[in-house]
């Protein structure tokens, strides 16, 4: 490190005139990056020596790093920058970063949000969290140990998320004595890499986060070096929504802002592009067309908005429009699909099971979505595509969804604002992954609904009947099977129109592919209860009679039919009195180890918190059981 004094100068207006200085500052570019690689390249301490040197660090945090350097540091007598984002006690207790630090910092050209994100495997979702707002990354490499899994893995990550803007830092050049060979090497690994996932261009600078090497001034070690020092170019780097600018207009509704009779605006922030009062647009999936009226803000009324911003819209006419919907240009409206191609990122310990409801939230809009198709997981580290049946914690795979209605995107590639989207675990309300859009399925255009004559209101009359789906579940011996088929021979005597859906029985045709791991059982339900929605519509009362061990699964089934017509039956018979009855000796097998999955004994049971009706088994016949549930359905008829 040279020991001249650093050339970097704070604002004067500060000192000078502090109202002038803040309304400079509130008019700055905002730029956010992350930094992420492999373990102990020194990501914390590139920040902290940023934050050093731009002068952002109060005089009782430069005491406070002093004293905690002394106590915990790792640099000796030396100031250890590390622990200004380290903020985690298990952090600097380890040495390493678990969560994402987010600090701010401003220069006098541009102010700054950076992510220090970790760098081990298993905080791969830290890092992604870090990236999905980022608009550079800086990859850090230890100048001694080179291109690593991890840096791959990270890299790769990068250019997921869609970060065009990629500085490869080439960190701890002091222990390497600055070799300027050492240094076209790792960039030369690095670039062969880079090219074979996409990374088209990047920055490579060599530094050192500690000493302070090229990161706020030219340093005189790297003589040979002739680029920009990495604050230099994160002040000088093209920022993501300029380039959203140039785009079509977009932009989700979050608020209808309605706060009186005479006004009525939809309120958002602009997704790409720019609007201008008198501008068509079109409200998308609707496809309504009007025009803008005004462009209101906070600060009052202008004449255009662009990308970033966050406006309340207008319209010369009076549409429909709510929270979800997209208001774009009318002459270039995005995509509506409801089946598409998208990269997911696991991000939760309870693995994907394919065929399960989750919740979808892209932009604003919420829909119930599943993963239909799992085409493959990706080994980041070799870019290879592996067969896989599930994702686990920080995998990534290429999957294709469904949704329970249209959804309005753009391909993540064009519009990340428009192509992100997370899904969300109904039970646990818990983010379990993040995906990418890429395509939209071409069998999303190219099937639709066929309009009948003959509905479901008119297959309920001819039978003189109301269709319901009576699903039974408990346990395996608890008495499904028995009390269903004891109830539907009383109905079948009264003249209904029934059908019983038995699980052993639907095994041996419809769904003999299926296995009885937790993603079997999944698809299973799914399989069954579109054959029960199929049945209802044609008017028929259908008992089915199913463990579906998954409140999911059974919330799933009920989503899927009018309100009143699913009636959850609750076998509540428990565990060691299904047990010892084991009419099949399936207990006796699983309690050896002979059989594998089984609920109750190695798979899990959710008993329904709410069901419609409840049948304790220790307490009721079969045919009491069923004389119940008649009495119930006479008397909610």
């Amino acid at each position: 490190m040279t020991d001249t004094p650093s050339v970097y100068q704070t604002d004067a207006l500060i000192s000078q005139d502090i109202d002038a200085y803040l309304d400079i500052h509130q008019h700055k570019s905002m730029l956010r990056f992350i930094t992420c690689g492999s373990v102990d390249d020194g990501k914390s301490t590139l920040i902290g020596r940023l934050l050093y040197d731009s002068k952002m660090i109060f005089e009782d945090q430069l005491a406070s790093l002093e004293a905690d350097s002394k106590k915990m540091g790792t640099q000796g007598d030396e100031i250890d920058f590390a622990l200004l984002v380290d903020g985690l006690a298990a952090e600097r207790e380890q040495g390493i970063t678990i969560d994402v630090a987010y600090r701010f910092f401003a220069t006098e050209k541009r102010k700054f949000i950076v992510a220090d994100t970790p760098g081990h495997e298993q905080y791969t979702r830290n890092m992604v969290t870090g990236a999905s707002t980022a608009d550079l990354a800086v990859i850090l490499i230890d100048a001694r140990k080179g291109v690593l899994t991890q840096t791959r893995r990270h890299s790769y990550l990068a250019h997921l998320i869609g970060i065009k803007q990629i500085v490869l830092a080439v960190n701890k050049m002091d222990l390497v004595d600055y070799d300027e060979a050492r240094f076209n090497e790792i960039v030369d690994d690095y670039r062969a890499f880079a090219e074979t996932i996409g990374i088209q261009a990047f920055t490579a600078i060599p530094l050192s986060g500690l000493a302070g090497d090229n990161i706020t001034n030219p340093s005189d070690n790297t003589a040979w070096y002739q680029g920009p020092t990495l604050l230099a170019h994160l002040e000088d780097v093209e920022l993501s929504n300029t380039l959203e600018q140039e785009k079509d207009f977009r932009m989700a509704v979050q608020w209808v802002n309605r706060p009186n009779l005479d006004f009525r605006g939809f309120s958002g922030q602009i997704a790409s592009g720019v609007v201008r009062i008198g501008d068509d647009v079109r409200v998308v999936p609707s496809g309504k067309q009007s025009t803008i009226a005004s462009i209101v803000t906070f600060d009052g009324e202008l004449d255009q908005a662009v990308a970033g911003q966050s406006v309340t819209l207008t319209f010369a006419d009076e549409i429909d429009c709510s929270r979800g919907d997209v208001i774009a240009a009318a002459s270039a409206p995005p995509a509506v699909t409801d089946q598409f191609e998208s990269t997911l990122v696991w991000m939760d310990e309870t693995p994907l099971l394919p065929s399960r409801s989750y919740i979808l939230k892209i932009g604003t809009q919420r829909v119930n979505a599943a993963v239909q198709t799992l085409k493959h997981q990706i080994n980041v580290n070799s870019s290879e595509q592996l067969a896989a049946s599930t994702l686990q914690l920080n995998d990534i795979g290429v999957v294709d969804i469904s949704t329970d209605r249209p959804i309005v995107f753009e391909e993540y590639a064009d519009n990340r604002e428009m192509g992100g989207f997370i899904l969300i675990d109904k039970m646990t309300n818990a983010t379990v992954a993040a995906g990418m859009v890429r395509f939209s399925l071409r069998r999303a255009q190219n099937v639709h609904w066929q309009a009948i004559d003959v509905d479901r209101q008119a297959h309920a009359a001819l039978k003189n009947q109301s269709p319901r789906v009576l699903w039974f579940t408990g346990l395996s011996g608890s008495g499904k099977s028995t009390i269903a088929n004891e109830l539907e021979k009383r109905l079948h005597q009264t003249g209904r129109h029934t059908y019983l859906l038995d699980g052993d029985n639907v095994r041996h045709g419809l769904n003999k592919d299926l296995g009885f791991t937790d993603a079997a059982r999944v698809e299973n339900i799914r399989r069954v209860g579109e054959v029960a929605k199929l049945m209802a519509d044609a008017g028929l009362i259908v008992l089915t009679a199913f463990i579906s061990p998954f409140q999911a699964e059974r919330d799933m089934v009920r989503a899927m039919l009018p309100d009143n017509e699913f009636v959850e039956v609750f076998v509540d018979t428990p565990l060691a009195v299904a047990e010892q009855r084991d009419v099949k000796g399936l207990y006796k097998k699983a309690r050896a180890g002979d059989l594998k999955n089984f609920t109750g004994i190695d798979s899990p049971y959710e008993a329904p918190e709410n069901p419609e009706i409840r049948i304790d088994t220790t307490q009721m016949t079969a045919e009491q059981a069923a004389d119940a549930i008649l009495d119930w359905l006479s008397k909610n008829a």
